[in-house]
């Protein structure tokens, strides 16, 4: 913001529902322009901290901030400078792609001929212009979704909070999202993103915080979060009939870490440091000890290792969970 305060800011945000404890001092900041990627699985608290932060929800404790405007104090001002799209897409089945756009205007109080105007430039810009006087009903998922954002953007606000917003989408679909978000950060708005998609937040986000009961337990740029796994990999495959025991102490005279050997694939590997420079002699002393290899490459640690090694969760047991579970997160 111009007086150089984050755009989004919250500080010890607490919210329990019953014995549940769904916030424990929750801590967020997202500078102006930026994409903050929320990542973390059901019931970590996502849900629950976009809800306070667009005013839908008062915390038990702490504060927050959004675009310079006090959450609880300042709630009917903020709420014409933020916009949100959840999970599922909240439009009108009953009425027409631009209707449903030009119904939001209206209840903004935008003049009518402004509305309609507003419409039609956010359903070229969203690629539904052709879909425009047909039924939302008759709207794909994607199709949906899109008119969803479209309806968040109406008056053009500089804050953004997308909730899992690709949820159940096909890949497609999930990439033609990627290419909507990415334009609207290129222009100027502050987001915050909840996902469960590792690589939804490894291509989006600026910077990356990792949510599990209730608070954030790691926070960087996706490149910090990978470094607390570990260094690069270097993975060794041998060839049918070679020497898989000797391809691993081969490896192990070159690491201070411990080696993984899996008979099954043939494979053996362990974390390195200098592994580009490493590889030419790793090679060497393979063809020395005449062990054939079918594949020797290097692996940066990916997001899903991160999840699971802060979170102890393996990201396909939360990206699992039922769409119930989605909408009844006390996240």
């Amino acid at each position: 913001m111009a007086n150089g305060n984050p755009a989004i800011l919250a500080e010890g945000l607490e919210k329990s529902y019953g014995k549940t404890r769904a916030l424990d001092g929750l801590s967020l900041s997202v500078e102006e322009g930026t994409v903050l990627g929320v990542l973390g699985p059901n019931g970590a608290g996502k849900t629950t901290a976009v809800r306070i932060l667009t005013t839908l929800l008062k915390p038990d404790a702490g504060r927050a901030e959004v675009a310079g405007l006090d959450v609880l104090k300042q709630a009917d001002q903020l709420r014409s400078r933020i916009g949100l799209t959840g999970q599922y897409a909240a439009v009108d089945e009953y009425l027409t792609g631009r209707e449903n756009l030009e119904m939001v205007g209206r209840l903004y109080h935008l003049p009518k001929k402004l509305a309609r105007k507003r419409a039609d430039e956010l359903l070229e810009r969203f690629d539904l212009t052709d879909a425009a006087s047909r039924l939302a009903k008759t709207y794909s998922g994607g199709m949906r979704r899109r008119l969803d954002l479209a309806a968040s953007l109406v008056l053009a606000p500089p804050v953004l909070f997308l909730d899992e917003p690709t949820t159940g989408l096909d890949p497609r679909s999930r990439l033609s999202m990627w290419e909507i978000i990415g334009e609207l950060v290129s222009g100027g708005t502050t987001l915050l993103l909840t996902t469960q998609y590792l690589d939804e937040a490894d291509r989006l986000a600026n910077r990356i915080a990792v949510v599990d009961r209730g608070t954030v337990i790691a926070e960087g740029t996706s490149d910090d979060l990978k470094a607390r796994v570990g260094g690069e990999r270097l993975e060794i495959t041998v060839s049918e009939g070679s020497d898989l025991a000797a391809a691993a102490r081969i490896l192990e005279a070159h690491t201070h870490s411990d080696v993984r050997i899996d008979e099954g694939r043939r494979q053996t590997g362990a974390t390195v440091e200098g592994g580009a420079r490493l590889i030419s002699s790793v090679v060497r002393d393979l063809n020395e000890a005449d062990v054939g290899i079918d594949d020797l490459g290097l692996h940066r640690p990916t997001l899903d290792d991160v999840f699971l090694a802060l979170t102890g969760h393996a990201a396909e047991e939360s990206e699992g969970k039922s769409s119930d579970n989605h909408q009844q997160e006390v996240a």
